[in-house]
């Protein structure tokens, strides 16, 4: 599709234009009442309507009800071959097992677990293993998922709050080009979106294998000058663990809105309580020697819970100036988290398990003006940013047995505060040439008050990036790509103060750097010469200046080395009919430590190869469905590649029947052929009983769930 030239578009529809692209590019994938003639729509919206979202292509679900785009919600996405943009339906036509799945619809992305259904997920993109959220930045509404100096892991993302149905639509960006990204976003970032109101009120249930249940209802009605917009989502599960998850979770949201996405406002409440019982990764001789079964555990105690409320509002609004948009938020949330990954390599006697607690209050917000001119006579769009955060935690570690206090390892309390101002310049030069300019600058400043009284101090840093791409095109309905940009991610605060060991004041520590510099170049294109068919290819390079790696004994990740990834990603959407749609996604990477070292130079974990294929079909009355294949490909597990995990191969399938009286069900079946695989694999010393005290390093992984079946029936009224 080629776009509208800049030079006859007024400002105001232009800005309407970006405020509206979510649905622009939706509707590029849906294709035309003829399949011969299928071609790629072009929706804009003014000031004077909201933007409805689009379906994308087949429905396959039966609790997807469509609705309008959260007010302020996504803006004009960098023009690279690796970004994009996902409607609601392209995210729930997905049979998954857990909520944050769903985001496997951005190509190459993997989310996985190796915990108890509670605990966050494990994330993999562009040769990286990014444990639960280092450095891929997540967004719900505006609001950062990422929790710095966390007790579980820098980064710590917990998306199991998300209520999937609710989702208007999803943003995605590969590398760090993108100039309203900042911290953890070196390899992409995700921005997720709610819906303001639905077009009909939701009423779903579920039942499932393995104790899963699920009861979740949405409604929105107008009130006074807006709309009111309820959810509530909660569920049960026990999985096919020796020992039950017993997951209880509830998440519950409430939002009102005036307005349209250029001028209104929104205002949203969301609340999220879960326990649970977690059967951790386990060593592969436990299983081999017959101490446990596949889905035994070594610890029984193991789990936690967690709490997360969030209030968060949002304004746009459009003048003569251009657009203005702003955002603010607070969230309060707190984990308790009991692990096992050692059993008695520290302690012979008592166990290895230890709580991690954190206790957390962030506030934060972002304000942004676009407005547009000329430069020497060419169209120019200029945006200007701003955005802060500040968290206030209690973040602890304590030694336990059987969740029962024995000793203390830390206590601390860090107020960790940072801000960034960027500018962006946008120019189209001719209709074939366009350019993005920009430079983002990050400020930290940060307070730790340990129990340790030499690992308190303060800290700052300050990190300048600049963000580059280029436009060709299009030519013959392709469009060429390069982007370059530079990003970081910031590192635990308490390793920047810290001089003991906090096990032992007698040894010293090193200290960590704050801010950690990476820098990415791509180039790309994305090509539309088949009707219905969108094609990119991408060549990726990301170097980093120090590397996160998982430490098994204490389930955290720490710095590294610096790296270097080489990688290839080539995505597919086929439109192939208005009920058929196929897609598939290939990712290559090459991931090494870029300095020598004689343990090796192999990153651990890193993946070479993630692919994904699909079949969407369905109409708005009739039979739906969906079939989902992902593949995991090996990983080395430590430096000298002599440990490696074995590949994952997965089939997940849906089918189901909407009836004319607003009634669908549908049956997904999950790990359809039965693999026996992994899904996730490490390899770390830990010690079974009668080992020798300095144990064993081995395999330890966390198995994929067996087959698995799910019903769900939904009223849409």
């Amino acid at each position: 599709m080629s776009r509208p030239s800049a030079r006859s578009t007024p400002p105001l529809l232009a800005l309407a234009a970006s405020a509206a692209l979510i649905a622009t590019a939706a509707a590029r994938e849906r294709p035309g009442p003829d399949p011969a003639e299928a071609r790629l729509d072009e929706i804009s919206v003014t000031a004077e309507g909201a933007a409805p979202i689009p379906t994308g292509g087949p429905v396959a679900s039966a609790g997807f009800v469509g609705g309008v785009t959260g007010i302020g919600g996504p803006l004009l996405t960098v023009d690279s071959a690796s970004a994009g943009i996902l409607t609601g339906a392209q995210i729930n036509n997905r049979p998954v097992t857990r909520p944050g799945e769903v985001l496997e619809a951005v190509p190459g992305l993997i989310v996985t677990q190796h915990s108890g259904e509670g605990k966050a997920n494990q994330f993999f993109l562009r040769g990286f293993n990014l444990d639960h959220g280092t450095d891929i930045a997540l967004f719900l509404d505006g609001m950062p998922l990422n929790m710095r100096i966390h007790a579980h892991g820098q980064g710590y993302a917990d998306i199991n709050f998300l209520i999937p149905e609710l989702v208007g639509a999803v943003e995605f960006h590969k590398g760090p080009y993108f100039v309203r990204d900042g911290d953890f976003a070196s390899a992409g970032s995700v921005r997720i979106d709610y819906l303001d109101s639905v077009q009909k009120t939701l009423a779903l249930t579920s039942i499932g294998s393995f104790g899963y249940k699920r009861a979740l209802s949405i409604a929105s009605a107008p009130l006074a000058e807006g709309n009111l917009l309820v959810a509530a989502d909660a569920q049960v599960y026990d999985g096919p663990w020796t020992v039950p998850d017993a997951l209880r979770k509830i998440s519950t949201v409430a939002r009102y809105s005036q307005g349209t996405a250029l001028d209104g406002v929104s205002v949203t409440g969301m609340a999220y309580a879960a326990r649970w019982t977690a059967t951790n990764q386990v060593p592969e001789r436990a299983v081999v020697s017959g101490l446990i079964g596949r889905y035994g555990t070594l610890n029984p105690t193991d789990g936690g819970d967690t709490s997360r409320f969030s209030l968060s509002g949002r304004f746009s609004a459009t003048d003569a100036t251009g657009l203005t948009r702003a955002s603010a938020y607070v969230i309060r949330s707190q984990l308790n988290l009991f692990n096992d990954f050692t059993y008695f390599l520290n302690d012979p006697v008592n166990g290895d398990q230890f709580h991690q607690l954190d206790q957390r209050i962030i506030g934060g917000g972002e304000a942004l003006h676009i407005f547009q001119g000329d430069l020497f006579g060419m169209p120019m769009e200029n945006e200007i940013g701003v955005q802060t955060r500040t968290d206030s935690i209690r973040v602890g570690l304590f030694n336990t047995t059987n969740r029962q206090y024995r000793s203390g390892v830390l206590d601390d309390r860090v107020l960790e505060t940072s801000g960034a101002f960027y500018v962006d310049n946008r120019v189209r030069w001719t209709d074939w040439l366009r350019t993005s300019l920009g430079v983002r600058a990050d400020g930290y400043s940060a307070r730790v008050a340990s129990d340790t009284p030499a690992n308190s101090g303060r800290a700052r840093d300050g990190i300048v990036n600049p963000k580059l791409g280029l436009t060709l095109g299009p030519w013959f309905d392709t469009e060429l790509y390069v982007n370059y940009g530079g990003g970081f991610h910031s590192n635990d605060v308490r390793g920047v103060t810290a001089t003991v060991d906090p096990t032992s004041s007698l040894f010293n520590t090193t200290r960590s750097p704050f801010l950690v510099p990476s820098t990415g170049y791509e180039i790309g294109l994305r090509n539309r010469s088949i009707a219905g068919l969108e094609t990119s290819l991408a060549l990726f390079r990301l170097d980093f200046a120090s590397e996160n790696l998982f430490q098994g004994d204490t389930g955290t990740t720490e710095p590294s080395r610096p790296t270097r990834r080489f990688g290839l990603e080539w995505t597919n959407r086929y439109a192939l009919t208005p009920f058929l749609s196929l897609e598939g996604d290939l990712t290559i990477t090459n991931a090494r430590f870029s300095d020598y070292d004689p343990v090796g130079n192999r990153v651990p974990e890193a993946p070479t190869t993630i692919a994904s294929a699909g079949l969407t079909f369905g109409e708005p009355l009739g039979w739906f469905g969906s079939l989902r294949f992902r593949y995991f490909g090996p990983r080395p597990l430590i430096e000298d590649n002599s440990i490696r995990s074995r590949p994952t191969a997965l089939f997940n399938g849906r089918v189901g029947y909407a009836f004319e009286n607003g009634v669908s069900v549908s049956l997904d079946v999950l790990n359809l052929t039965n693999s026996k695989s992994d899904q996730i694999t490490y390899a770390y010393v830990s010690r079974l009983p009668g080992e020798p005290a300095e144990g064993l390093i081995d395999r330890v992984f966390h198995p994929v769930e067996p087959p698995a079946v799910r019903l769900t029936i939904a009223g849409r009224f």
